[in-house]
């Protein structure tokens, strides 16, 4: 629906004035704060044909207006003036943090910077393991208790621990872990599984079980999303008053910390997306409750989107503060995981 230039600004003053204070707006102060010479009557006349259209709304305590899922949309896509940021203006420590050795390592860092930024909660989707296995190798720990160690194209490695029947000698699982690597290196463990129920025959019945247990446990390890997602900073949510005000909230939030599988499925949806997205409570079915928000971005290596990242935070937050810093976030991490 369209709002004329005086209706525009009226509602950005509002938003602006409700992020700032977490106070309903009276006219008198939108008269005020707006820089528009209206009376309050002509303003009231304006903020009821809002709440008509559904963009602003009045608590039952209050003669003031809030705005509504619809009127944080409008003001995040329309009327909001973005604070510029470039990668210079964020401190050097931050981006030495991205520069670690490990991807995982830089991923967590990039969650924390993104949390210690916006003093809300960061979270990170990492790239999609690889579900083919490069090579993978046999340790023998101590009788009867194998480490796996599975290598994926990219060099990331997975562990997983074999408790065996037989107590194999070091040479046996030379030869068992060359065989895999030499007739199977390159496919996925489920791939594997079709394929060696009868070339294993060709090896002594004890070797078939290592191998088996080895196809099973492989399979485990590639399947296992426990690390897709890192989240830093969660404690700050609970000093945002609208976030953890009432048991309920409290319940939910965490709840959505603890499954991840609603936040999974909002950062896959932004993944398919180019640039910041901006996900408002009450009006979008994929963020768990109306007094939160959630600003992602993807980010990519070498020039592909492998995951998003993004800020959790309360409906009522400084957009024009928190959208550039997912977005240069989301750079720097692009940049240091394609170095």
């Amino acid at each position: 629906m369209h709002l004329d230039n005086r209706a525009q600004t009226l509602l950005k003053a509002l938003v602006e004035r409700y992020i700032a204070d977490g106070q309903p707006v009276g006219s008198r102060a939108l008269s005020k704060i707006s820089g528009l010479d209206l009376s309050p009557a002509t303003i009231r006349n304006i903020m009821s044909d809002l709440e008509e259209m559904g963009y602003v709304a009045s608590p039952h305590t209050s003669a003031g207006r809030i705005p509504t899922p619809r009127g944080y949309r409008i003001f995040v896509d329309t009327l909001l003036t973005v604070q510029s940021i470039d990668e210079h203006s964020v401190d050097s420590q931050s981006r030495m943090r991205l520069q670690a050795p490990q991807q995982q390592k830089t991923i967590a860092n990039a969650a924390q910077m993104l949390s210690s930024l916006s003093q809300f909660a960061g979270v990170v989707m990492s790239p999609r393991r690889e579900s083919v296995f490069q090579q993978i190798e046999f340790l023998r720990l101590s009788e009867k208790r194998i480490l796996l160690v599975i290598v994926d194209p990219r060099g990331d490695v997975q562990n997983r621990l074999l408790l065996t029947d037989v107590d194999y000698t070091p040479s046996q699982l030379i030869q068992s872990a060359n065989f895999i690597n030499q007739n199977y290196g390159g496919l996925s463990f489920d791939q594997v599984r079709a394929r060696v129920t009868g070339e294993l025959r060709k090896l002594r019945d004890d070797m078939s079980r290592l191998m088996q247990a080895a196809v099973e446990a492989g399979s485990e390890a590639m399947a296992d999303h426990s690390d897709d997602m890192v989240i830093s900073g969660e404690r700050n949510l609970l000093s945002v008053a609208d976030l953890s005000s009432n048991m309920s909230s409290l319940r939910q939030m965490f709840d959505m910390f603890e499954q991840k599988t609603g936040l999974m499925q909002l950062l896959d949806v932004s993944s398919k997306a180019t640039g910041v997205q901006i996900f408002i409570g009450g009006e979008s079915s994929l963020v768990p409750m109306d007094e939160m928000s959630v600003v992602t971005a993807p980010y990519e290596v070498n020039g592909r989107i492998v995951g998003t990242l993004g800020v959790i935070g309360p409906t009522r937050m400084a957009y024009e503060r928190v959208i550039p810093i997912v977005d240069i976030t989301a750079k720097l991490l692009s940049n240091a995981l394609s170095h």
